[in-house]
């Protein structure tokens, strides 16, 4: 009797699925980051716009609820992911990327922000603090993947020039999350 875990249940589907339905399912998983496998154009697009979003409706929240540190971050990421959400915007409506861009949040990143507004004010520092090294974590590792291999030139370069504000990000972030731990923000 042949015993299927998701791993490999997941792996089978990468295997025996037509290419771009894997790396679509790949990309969703989290599957193409543990194997460094780049992601197609449109997941690119996908991902980067819904991190976009997911970053602005945070850093809104952030604004709200977060202590001054919070704040001072929400304002810096909702600067920088406006700037990539025009960017990608604007290869897209140039013709140089074809892809289509989500006009709303996915369904899990939804259910994140969800929660997210839901928090306690006692408990939110922790939420968005926590949130935001995990998200940038992601969005390091889709850009590398897609500035090393990427199938559009243009997005490629661009992907490659944005990792380095990105990985800033992420180690905002991480300053961020280290300080409240330590309770030195509040």
């Amino acid at each position: 009797m042949l015993k299927l875990t998701a791993t490999s249940s997941v792996l089978a589907l990468l295997l025996f699925a037509p290419p771009a339905w894997a790396q679509s399912v790949g990309e969703k998983t989290g599957v193409n980051s543990t194997l460094g496998i780049s992601p197609s154009t449109q997941d690119f697009v996908t991902e980067a716009a819904n991190s976009d979003m997911m970053e602005i409706a945070a850093a809104k929240l952030a604004q709200e609820k977060g202590n001054a540190d919070e704040k001072k971050f929400a304002a810096q990421m909702t600067a920088d992911h406006t700037k990539t959400t025009a960017d990608i915007k604007g290869m897209v409506e140039r013709g140089d990327v074809k892809a289509e861009i989500p006009a709303t949040l996915d369904s899990s990143l939804q259910s994140k922000l969800d929660k997210l507004r839901d928090a306690k004010d006692s408990n939110f520092a922790s939420q968005y603090d926590s949130m935001q090294v995990s998200a940038h974590k992601d969005a390091v590792s889709l850009f590398e993947r897609y500035s090393k291999s990427g199938d559009n030139p243009k997005l490629k370069d661009w992907a490659g020039k944005t990792l380095p504000t990105l990985r800033h990000h992420l180690e905002m972030a991480e300053a961020l999350k280290d300080k409240a731990t330590i309770g030195t923000s509040r």
